[in-house]
């Protein structure tokens, strides 16, 4: 996605949106050469009409309202690795900037994508002073992975395999579970960009830890392999807390989604 220049739409939707409505049909006056040979000094383009000039200005919103979740995730993950008291003032001051009065969409793309992708939740530690801290989605206390020598979260695909589990009856075959994350571009045998190699984590790693188990269907043949959750899921979360947390990501009855971050 190009970046956009953010200090170019710092104007609130709203503003835009009457800007654009305020000038109606625009026009485009020949210059040069092209002028000389029209029938009028002052010849004109089609009209473009203002529709399509409210599309434009909207799809440069969104781009921009893009990169500036990207930056503000970006500075969340890193005080994540420092484990650094976030303040909502740095978040506006040092992240936003010109475009503060866009913070509360913005806050929210993040922070949803910190929840779904990473398995993180920003909570609030003092209303008073707009103070945040990062704590596990779910409860789960996993080790997090390295990765160039910081610490990646990678517990939003744990978040979502136990989920695929818990809907599938408490045990799901293996190629439900690629099928289900190939929708977040995540395949077995090939490295991601924020969870690594995923077929290691889900069936050697996270199986050590205790989160899953993973074993051999009862009289497969050839051998077809299926997902349960493992004794230290049991003991840091509940069946009911994972389906509090579907209900609540997806506004409705809890069923699996690709936890990507919403683009709307």
């Amino acid at each position: 996605m190009p970046v956009v220049p953010t200090n170019e739409l710092y104007t609130p939707e709203e503003d835009l949106q009457g800007q654009i409505q305020a000038q109606g049909t625009v026009e485009v006056p020949l210059l040069g050469a092209e002028a000389e040979d029209a029938s009028t000094p002052l010849a004109s383009f089609p009209p473009v009409s203002s529709s399509s000039v409210a599309v434009n200005a909207e799809i440069l919103l969104k781009q921009a309202l893009s990169v500036m979740t990207s930056q503000l995730l970006e500075f969340l993950l890193l005080k994540y690795g420092t484990k650094e008291p976030i303040f909502q003032a740095e978040m506006l001051n040092t992240v936003l900037r010109d475009n503060q009065a866009h913070f509360p969409v913005v806050f929210r793309k993040a922070t949803q994508c910190l929840q779904l992708v990473f398995g993180l939740d920003l909570k609030e530690v003092d209303p008073r002073e707009h103070i945040y801290a990062m704590v596990p989605t779910l409860g789960l206390t996993l080790n997090e992975m390295q990765r160039d020598g910081q610490s990646m979260p990678k517990a939003g695909l744990l978040v979502a395999a136990l989920s695929l589990i818990l809907l599938e009856g408490d045990r799901v075959p293996e190629e439900k579970v690629w099928g289900a994350l190939s929708g977040m571009w995540v395949f077995a045998g090939i490295e991601h960009g924020i969870y690594g190699e995923p077929k290691e984590l889900l069936t050697q790693v996270w199986v050590r830890a205790g989160y899953l188990q993973y074993r051999q269907v009862p009289h497969s043949h050839p051998a077809r392999y299926e997902f349960l959750w493992g004794p230290w899921a049991y003991a840091e979360t509940s069946k009911q807390q994972v389906k509090d947390y579907l209900r609540r990501v997806n506004g409705r009855g809890p069923r699996f989604f690709p936890p990507r971050c919403a683009e709307e």
